[in-house]
């Protein structure tokens, strides 16, 4: 995994808990052709935990269930679906 991968994934997982940062204002006055700093506000920030990076994070660590399916097993449970699909459009047209 590259360093880039690395970087998007640390960001994620750190908005998935939530977390508390710094945030500076300054304010800068002209004193005849040079900067000065005249106030200087530093507060700190709490970034609550946001559902949709957690859900991210959950899903890369959840292992994918068809990854290690046969032909065999896959084809079988693509049946399985579409049979379960048939079932539920009958009981929707009965109760319509």
């Amino acid at each position: 995994m590259n360093e880039i991968e690395e970087k998007i994934k640390r960001a994620i997982a750190k908005k998935a808990v939530g977390y508390s940062a710094k945030e500076v204002v300054e304010e800068y006055q002209d004193d005849d052709g040079v900067l000065k700093l005249t106030r200087r506000k530093v507060t700190k920030k709490h970034v609550p935990p946001d559902t949709q990076a957690a859900k991210m994070v959950m899903e890369g660590f959840a292992p994918n269930p068809v990854e290690n399916m046969t032909d065999e097993e896959l084809e079988a449970e693509k049946q399985r679906l579409l049979n379960s699909l048939k079932e539920n459009q009958n009981e929707n047209t009965k109760n319509d």
